[in-house]
């Protein structure tokens, strides 16, 4: 009579409604944790890809203007923004160190202001640290889907390692091994790795996909880092050969000299005129 009267609630409920009744207070403990593990997986899945997807469009749009440009810091200087493209941040941040090393430290090279060979070591410096930044901001938030892929099934197990302890525990105090003692606190306790697996299901696919976008992001970054290099080193760095440099180097020296000789001479003659 009890079998039939068992089996007739299960008909009528369905196999995750029938366990979710069965759950402990440890099984109810661990559903919550890994809610919490969801809700936080989600909120990094859909904020990373709109964030992914903004990067792949405003980049695409700023490479085009770049290609157009005929001066490395044409962009700089029009004003343009493509606030999202982690290739634009970049070069915002070695676009205004080359625009301080122009005024603050300009050398002047044929009559063009150049930036020397030590100051354009502070441009490479701020290629490198603004692409070190990027390539941060793009990955952060992922250490919480590998979190979830890795954590989810391990917290689900556990909430039914407890269960299956409790279900045991019950049949020991009531001295009863059948099927219909067991089944239901076991079922109870299958379903925390059902719900574990749900939540590291969707975050492992999301992973894969978003990685892989975040690596074709930031390679993409580096080459243009190493073009940006060249472009600024090319347009406003000191491109004259050695022999070059030490020739005009020993031309300013004797400008210099032949000025403080005139000027000695000027101060000679003042002292040793007579005074009217």
């Amino acid at each position: 009579m009890y079998l039939i009267l068992a089996a007739a609630e299960v008909q009528q409920d369905s196999a995750l409604v029938f366990s979710a009744k069965q759950l402990s207070h440890e099984g109810y403990f661990t559903m919550g944790l890994l809610t919490i593990v969801s809700l936080l997986s989600w909120s990094v899945i859909i904020s990373k890809a709109i964030q992914l997807a903004k990067a792949r469009r405003v980049t695409a749009k700023f490479f085009a203007a770049w290609k157009a440009s005929s001066d490395p810091m044409e962009i700089a200087r029009s004003g343009k923004e493509f606030d999202g493209a982690p290739a634009y941040e970049v070069y915002r941040a070695a676009a205004e160190e080359v625009d301080n090393q122009l005024s603050s430290h300009p050398l002047l090279v044929r009559g063009e202001k150049r930036i020397s060979s030590s100051s354009f070591d502070l441009v490479r410096s701020a290629l490198a640290s603004a692409a070190g930044a990027e390539a941060m901001n793009l990955e952060k938030g992922m250490i919480v889907l590998t979190t979830a892929v890795a954590g989810g099934p391990f917290i689900g197990l556990l909430g039914t390692v407890f269960g299956v302890m409790e279900t045991f525990a019950g049949i020991a105090v009531k001295q009863s091994a059948s099927i219909t003692a067991m089944a239901p606190g076991v079922a109870g306790a299958l379903l925390n790795t059902v719900y574990g697996l749900l939540v590291a299901i969707p975050a492992m696919f999301a992973y894969n996909f978003q990685v892989t976008t975040i690596r074709g992001l930031t390679n993409e970054l580096d080459n243009f880092v190493a073009e940006l290099e060249v472009a600024f080193g090319h347009r406003y760095g000191d491109n004259r050969a050695i022999a070059e440099e030490i020739s005009d180097a020993v031309e300013t020296r004797f400008i210099r000299l032949q000025d403080a000789v005139n000027a000695q001479k000027q101060l000679i003659t003042a002292v040793a005129a007579p005074k009217a």
